[in-house]
């Protein structure tokens, strides 16, 4: 069976916004003193939610002082997340050749979906994705795979027709969780030796690659099934 759904996380993936997230969380941590976390720390958390970002990044377990960092990230991410958010450069057209070709495209991310839509609106149709769930759309965030299943139900498809694209250790568990094939994409800052621990039809450098994992999986779905006649 060939691919008909094209699953992908956004941040990292689809979009490079480390440069708001840095400067949202810089601009928390420092209010409350902690100046010694580097950008290479906050951008290691990316994928997380944000109250397991802020525990990593400060130490901190207290739930009413999580959430409290957290609300003052949202009202940081107002005004500077989406200016500070640019899709990679191969993103726009790699996705609209996959939708031109008749697959099923959707977001899955632990950031907010009116977010990502801020952003896609700039660049996309308003019905351009068939499906965008945020972290406001789950009880329980990556890497339960609570999304991922969610996406696979309202769009009526399979999980052996469904690819998720990530970037993170999180989005492989993700995949793994929900039975889905994973492909990984080296965007970010997870390694590529990182991301081959886990379960994964390839591991990208650019979301060009996409066409080639369509071909292998056919191949390997073919040889497949001849192998069982």
């Amino acid at each position: 069976m060939n691919y008909t759904t094209y699953l992908f996380d956004f941040d990292y993936t689809l979009a490079d916004s480390s440069r708001g997230i840095v400067t949202c969380f810089r601009n928390v941590l420092t209010r409350h003193g902690y100046t010694e976390v580097t950008d290479d720390d906050i951008k290691r958390t990316i994928g997380k939610t944000l109250e397991a970002s802020f525990s990593i990044l400060t130490g901190m377990t207290d739930a009413g002082q999580l959430a409290g960092f957290k609300a003052e990230y949202r009202k940081e991410a107002d005004t500077h997340m989406t200016v500070n958010t640019m899709l990679f450069p191969e993103t726009k057209s790699v996705l609209t050749t996959l939708k031109d070709s008749g697959a099923r495209i959707g977001i899955i991310s632990t950031k907010y979906r009116f977010r990502i839509k801020e952003l896609l609106d700039q660049h996309f149709p308003a019905d351009f994705m068939e499906i965008i769930v945020g972290g406001e759309d789950v009880k329980a965030a990556k890497p339960s795979p609570e999304g991922l299943l969610l996406a696979i139900k309202r769009l009526h498809v399979s999980k052996a027709e469904t690819l998720y694209i990530g970037d993170s250790t999180v989005d492989a568990e993700t995949a793994q969780a929900a039975g889905i094939d994973f492909a990984g994409i080296t965007h970010g800052v997870t390694t590529v030796k990182e991301l081959e621990k886990y379960p994964h039809r390839k591991i990208m450098s650019t979301l060009e690659e996409l066409p080639t994992i369509q071909e292998e999986h056919s191949s390997y779905s073919r040889l497949k099934n001849s192998s069982c006649r």
